[in-house]
């Protein structure tokens, strides 16, 4: 399994990024899973619903299951949120893993820039950025800088720069 990030300032468009990705990797036989790190406020879950009765009630992990699908939603109130390595760890293994967000994690990382966020180069600051996906030319970067709508050229540059998820099979 490998992995390899997304990163980039707020409404860059990392989001769509990745869901161009996944699309992308998959059409081309790969298959990938995603990591998405929320705000703190996030809730997956709905008031009223018997999951949400569940876990208010105190179960520490709650799992919903369905044909189509199923949901693990564990409780971490007074534990340290989970690491990425540690929720790495409870996926299924595939060949490629997307991270968006986790900003501050080790891994391989491309920055999706707009030129109309008006916001600077997270890559500047971060080793791990390798290339940038732009919108607009850039110079002064110090790494790639490559087209945010070549879907092909930054699938490829996803594949070719990841890392393996340390204790997987590569």
């Amino acid at each position: 399994m490998h992995i390899f990030g997304i990163t980039g300032r707020s409404g860059c468009g990392k989001t769509t990024l990745v869901e161009r990705l996944v699309q992308h990797l998959r059409h081309q036989g790969m298959a990938v899973s995603t990591v998405k790190q929320a705000h703190a406020a996030f809730e997956p879950d709905r008031p009223g619903k018997d999951s949400w009765r569940h876990r208010t009630a105190g179960a520490s992990e709650v799992l919903v299951a369905s044909a189509h699908r199923w949901a693990l939603m564990a409780e971490v109130q007074g534990e340290s949120p989970p690491d990425l390595d540690a929720l790495l760890a409870r996926m299924a293994a595939v060949d490629l893993v997307l991270v968006e967000g986790f900003r501050a994690n080790p891994h391989p990382k491309l920055e999706v820039h707009r030129a109309a966020v008006g916001k600077g180069l997270l890559a500047h600051g971060d080793p791990n950025v390798l290339a940038v996906a732009s919108d607009t030319p850039l110079a002064g970067v110090g790494r790639p800088v490559l087209d945010l709508d070549d879907i092909a050229a930054l699938g490829r540059y996803v594949r070719e720069n990841s890392a393996p998820v340390e204790g997987s099979p590569a």
